[in-house]
């Protein structure tokens, strides 16, 4: 049987189209199979349902609801060829015959808002956008079934178990785990006897899917398990990203409801004793592995609460690793090694995601064990393996909007706990005036991450980020700071094949008048892109020779001249 849908939109006359029998979303997403495009529509605004003669509209909590010949409806209703349904300022009819539209917008059903005595909609819209996707035909109905049981088989969850109230409890952790699979598996159980459960549907897979949902983080347990997805994107309920191999790809996965993923931001954030709402609608945070995490929830966002999780490897990564990776190479790693043991303070650069974090991490490494270490991080990632490391993070503020301790602040803390090393996680504020104080001060070997797109625009960043600080400070004395605190920089890349490469070390030689002198020691120079889409390049030395090289002898310390010798190197990277 073939369904037809008129659509009429405020100000227009009806639009016709032919639906095959299935279950269809309607709202405003992009990943709604009957898109209809307004201000007063929800993402997600209704279910419809056709199935040979049945014809059913149910309300997904929508903002301005759903309503059957004016009449809101709560749940699943049935709609009859004469019924009117009304979604917002649009109109919508379901019919079987191939007849006349059958209807106007102007003499709407008794109680039926008219679509012209919208206020605020203008009297022109643009045409509308066929509802149905090209792929719709071809579209697996199984999916929308499976969601809409899994939001049934919640909400009965909910109703038995009430979830917050026992986590807040004293009820253990693996107590509140135990009654919850219990409960999922007797309401599966129950659907299952009641025969409400279609055949294609595995339990064990619903089960875990449910739990996932409502006790861990969803459809994200999966992406978190995977290591080839280096980054996890949540934009709203309808649409998950994941990096893999550095490319960005659709998963497919989805989420019930705004609510759900609203239950895993708070899942993510209450044990580091963050908190989000509409005072405080966005937090950084972090997952027990280190996985830096980002939420960021409405009024701000308007495609509903957005994550974006990027992962840490399970394991450390290690110099061998980069070199493998081809992020640098065995003389580049050698070099930066003796730059740590000579205690040369280093500022790491690079854009968004272009491994910033855990190069440090690795550079950290190099610290000698003997060495006391203190960490400043807005949300702690860094993962040092030296016995003797102090971890400081930075603090919200509280619902009062109080107690916020900044990295500034713990930066200056830190000079008063005999650090020999300081570690900043990131320089992003006025905290970068404390941390070259820091370096200038007998806390040489500091570390830091910037973000820059290039070892000289970090200068210029450095430069404005010690303004930020408040103090009034001439450009000359903020040039003279940074020249004497940063010994070198290191910039990393993620180039367009989505690898990760140092492609610059650059050393600060001084001050020349109103100018920072800069050379760079090593570079990476591209030379194409293979027919795999991979790119191609050599990482060389420039030839010119590190300032502090004949002070290597007294270190003892030794690396050889020819390191820097681009004739006697083949960079292949």
């Amino acid at each position: 049987m073939t369904f037809f849908l008129d659509i009429a939109h405020p100000g227009q006359p009806p639009n016709r189209f032919e639906l095959p029998p299935g279950i269809y979303t309607i709202g405003r997403s992009e990943a709604c199979k009957i898109r209809l495009r307004h201000p007063e529509i929800s993402e997600r605004h209704s279910l419809l349902t056709l199935r040979d003669s049945l014809v059913t509209i149910e309300d997904l909590h929508s903002s301005n609801g759903t309503s059957v010949d004016g009449v809101p409806i709560q749940e699943a209703t049935p709609v009859h060829e004469d019924d009117v349904i009304g979604i917002g300022p649009c109109l919508l009819r379901v019919s079987t015959s191939k007849g006349a539209q059958g209807y106007s917008p102007a003499p709407a059903e008794p109680g039926v808002k008219a679509p012209s005595s919208t206020p605020d909609v203008p009297t022109a819209l643009p045409p509308p956008v066929p509802p149905v996707q090209p792929a719709a035909p071809a579209a697996d109905p199984m999916a929308a079934i499976i969601r809409e049981i899994k939001n049934q088989i919640h909400r009965e969850l909910i109703e038995r178990l009430d979830l917050k109230r026992m986590t807040v409890s004293r009820i253990g952790t693996d107590e509140l785990q135990t009654k919850a699979r219990e409960a999922i598996r007797s309401i599966i159980a129950e659907v299952r006897k009641n025969q409400k459960l279609p055949g294609g549907i595995d339990p064990r897979r619903l089960e875990k899917e449910i739990y996932d949902e409502a006790m861990r983080l969803g459809p994200l347990e999966d992406f978190l398990a995977d290591e080839s997805i280096n980054e996890i994107m949540v934009n709203g309920p309808d649409q998950v990203y994941v990096e893999r191999n550095g490319k960005l790809e659709l998963s497919g996965q989805t989420f019930m409801d705004d609510e759900s993923v609203l239950g895993v931001i708070e899942r993510i954030v209450a044990p580091i004793g963050r908190r989000i709402d509409e005072s405080q609608p966005y937090v950084d945070a972090r997952l027990p592995d280190g996985s830096r995490v980002n939420a960021i929830i409405a009024p701000l966002s308007l495609t509903g609460p957005c994550i974006t999780i990027r992962k840490f490897s399970k394991r450390a990564l290690t110099v061998d690793d980069l070199i493998n990776y081809g992020t640098w190479t065995r003389n580049a790693a050698d070099f930066l090694r003796i730059c740590v043991l000579m205690r040369k303070n280093m500022v790491v650069a690079g854009g968004t995601g272009s491994g910033k974090t855990t190069l440090l991490n690795v550079l950290s490494g190099f610290i000698p064990a003997t060495d006391r270490i203190v960490t400043i991080e807005d949300a702690a990632e860094l993962r040092l393996a030296q016995p003797h490391v102090i971890r400081l993070e930075a603090r919200s503020p509280n619902i009062e909007g109080r107690g916020a301790v900044p990295i500034r602040d713990l930066v200056r803390n830190s000079l008063r706990m005999r650090p020999d090393r300081v570690i900043v996680g990131e320089c992003r504020g006025g905290e970068a005036l404390d941390m070259l104080q820091a370096m200038n001060t007998g806390h040489d070997g500091s570390l830091t991450t910037v973000h820059a797109n290039s070892p000289r625009d970090v200068i210029s960043r450095l430069e404005t980020m010690v303004l930020m600080s408040g103090m009034e400070l001439p450009s000359r004395a903020i040039r003279e700071q940074i020249a004497s605190a940063i010994d070198l920089v290191v910039h990393e890349s993620r180039l367009s094949d989505g690898s990760r490469k140092v492609v610059c070390i650059s050393e600060v030689v001084g001050l020349e008048g109103q100018q920072i002198i800069m050379q760079d020691l090593f570079e990476y120079q591209q030379t194409g892109i293979d027919e795999k889409g991979k790119v191609t390049g050599r990482f060389l030395p420039t030839g010119a020779m590190p300032t502090f090289y004949e002070h290597l002898k007294s270190r003892g310390l030794h690396i050889e001249p020819s390191v820097f010798d681009p004739a006697k190197q083949g960079g292949e990277a």
